[in-house]
């Protein structure tokens, strides 16, 4: 049913926002998040439909009653700032966290302990410290595990966390934003950068670039979402830079190809930061630019509109069914 879900946002320093109306209304929690929060990643339970985990400088928390309670998840500086979260699809005790500092950390008891994995990821890159920006666990082997880094590519592990390789044969921009994996034949492994969308066709092993400078209205790849229901859909925000004033949601079906824009009611004004997805709904997204605006379709992209009010530097969404 149209309108009958809850949609969360992460912000920079204004916390988390939450609507129990699809964007119709909007409340600012404060506790338990600490004042002027950052909240990096939000990712929805993938067996229980109303629980969401957030997590960035001030921890790790969840909600079980679709974002509209909170409580806080272990304690506080356990490790460092959460940039990216994946839930083990098997076994959703297993949670996976990648840090600013970079770092690896694996919890086996829901988060409320941690201990950090052993991969050679370096700790510093052109703009400063190093950052884990995407995780993907693959859900038909949970045992591999992708992870993204900024700036320095993308690592795999097959035993579940214990050990990682880098993969970048032919990914020569290791500037990494964001990473979906497509259950496609064969199976596809997307990966955003600052300047390239990347497409491995075996899992990380070797990587070729789409082109996007001549695909594209706008060079800067960010936010990456296959289309639930058809693997074959792969939807993609950009813009012109970090802080670029304008950014578009783009769609393929020819796994890059080929992109259609999809046009919003009016000009975002920003990168267009990040997407949201839930199988609940195949043609359900929320979009959200950078600062602060967010764009939702209820058709796959045919048509937007835009959520009534702004809420400053957001980073990232989920949304949940009622």
């Amino acid at each position: 049913m149209a309108g009958n879900y809850s949609i969360c946002l992460g912000t920079v320093g204004w916390g988390l926002w939450y609507s129990p109306d699809a964007g119709e209304s909007w409340k600012r929690h404060r506790p338990p998040f600490p004042l002027n929060s950052r909240i990096q990643a939000l990712v929805a339970h993938p067996t229980k439909p109303h629980t969401i985990y957030a997590a960035g400088d001030t921890g790790l928390f969840v909600s079980h009653d679709r974002g509209s309670r909170w409580e806080r998840v272990g304690t506080q500086g356990t490790i460092p700032t959460i940039w990216s979260l994946a839930i083990d699809p098997v076994d959703p005790n297993i949670l996976f966290a990648g840090t600013r500092p970079s770092g690896l950390y694996r919890s086996r008891d829901g988060g409320q302990h941690w201990e950090r994995l052993n991969a050679a990821i370096s700790p510093e890159c052109s703009i400063g410290e190093t950052f884990v920006t995407a995780l993907v666990v693959d859900p038909a082997d949970h045992r591999t595990i992708w992870a993204g880094v900024e700036i320095d590519g993308v690592f795999r592990s097959r035993d579940g966390g214990d050990s990682w390789v880098r993969l970048d044969n032919g990914l020569h921009d290791p500037d990494i934003h964001d990473m979906v994996l497509a259950a496609t034949q064969p199976r596809r492994l997307y990966a955003s950068t600052a300047s390239e969308l990347f497409i491995s066709e075996n899992e990380g092993d070797s990587w070729q670039a789409v082109g996007i400078r001549q695909k594209w209205p706008l060079p800067y790849a960010r936010g990456l979402r296959v289309k639930p229901d058809d693997p074959n859909v792969l939807y993609a925000g950009c813009g012109q830079t970090t802080t670029g004033e304008k950014g578009y949601v783009l769609r393929s079906s020819t796994f890059g190809e080929s992109w259609d824009t999809l046009a919003f009611p009016t000009e975002t004004d920003a990168t267009v930061w990040g997407l949201a997805t839930n199988p609940a709904d195949p043609n359900r997204i929320v979009a959200f630019s950078l600062f602060g605006e967010v764009h939702i379709t209820e058709d796959a992209g045919a048509s937007w509109r835009k959520v009534g009010r702004s809420f400053g530097e957001i980073r990232s969404a989920v949304w949940v069914p009622n």
